[in-house]
């Protein structure tokens, strides 16, 4: 699709327009380069350890503009999941405390009993604990038969020092001592994270533009929503792995700051 038939754009953010606390070379003119071309994006990131507000804090301290309502990421869309498919359930998160902050403000009923929980939700947590593990097998073990969630199915995380781990680790864990295999991921690449991008800026997914550094979410998830996909080479993938996937972008840049190449009419 050529750039003047594009209504938005979908820009993930880690390994994408900066890697830990260093911005990526040229992401701030790539972002200036959309809004030129009224595209104003939607920053839509699986990274689940902030706020919507502290992300726009973030992207402010790099010198882009950023509202926070053009900010979707995987603890708020697993928050507005829950508020709308189990508004009576109490969820146990292993996660950290933005995930907490951003379930509470949409309504959902946090425990850290296992015996209550009807849902639990796992999530990347820099402070796993094996009391987290534990309490995640007590609450499988009891009568709630609870509905087993990841906001994201990432297994590691970019940063200026290299990956660490992410919340497939916390998933594998449960698994590995319950027995118990996901009932759902939320953010991306699933529909929940296309929809709530898509309603934030008010288009079809047919006419936005999507891009990240990552096939399997951020390339899959506009593929299988019939999104333009951009894959950026300033992450976790490079040219090799590209080479080498069945996962294949519409377009494979460097980094954001070489949007225009795609822009063009």
């Amino acid at each position: 699709m050529s750039g003047s038939a594009l209504e938005g754009a979908v820009v993930d953010l880690d390994g994408t327009v900066y890697r830990g606390d260093r911005p990526v070379a040229g992401a701030r003119e790539g972002i200036e380069r959309l809004r030129e071309s009224d595209l104003d994006p939607v920053f839509l990131t699986n990274n689940p350890t902030g706020t919507r507000s502290g992300y726009r804090d973030r992207l402010r301290s790099l010198g882009i503009d950023a509202a926070t309502d053009e900010i979707v990421t995987a603890a708020w869309i697993a928050a507005d999941y829950l508020a709308t498919a189990h508004p009576d359930d109490s969820a146990l998160v292993v996660g950290e405390s933005a995930l907490v902050e951003e379930l509470r403000q949409a309504g959902v009923d946090v425990t850290s009993d296992p015996d209550r929980a009807t849902v639990v939700l796992a999530s990347m947590d820099r402070s796993l604990e094996y009391a987290d593990i534990r309490a995640a097998l007590e609450a499988f073990e009891g009568e709630s038969d609870p509905r087993f969630y990841a906001t994201n199915p990432d297994r590691t995380c970019p940063t200026e020092t290299g990956e660490i781990p992410d919340t497939a680790a916390t998933v594998g864990a449960i698994e590995g001592t319950t027995g118990r295999e996901l009932d759902g991921v939320l953010g991306k690449p699933s529909r929940f994270a296309v929809e709530a991008a898509v309603r934030r800026l008010g288009t079809t997914p047919e006419r936005c533009l999507v891009v990240g550094d990552r096939l399997e979410t951020d390339v899959e998830m506009g593929l299988s929503a019939g999104m333009t996909t951009v894959l950026v080479l300033s992450g976790v993938t490079d040219r090799d792995a590209v080479s080498a996937s069945t996962i294949e972008p519409d377009y494979v840049l460097d980094s954001l700051g070489d949007i225009g190449s795609v822009l063009q009419p």
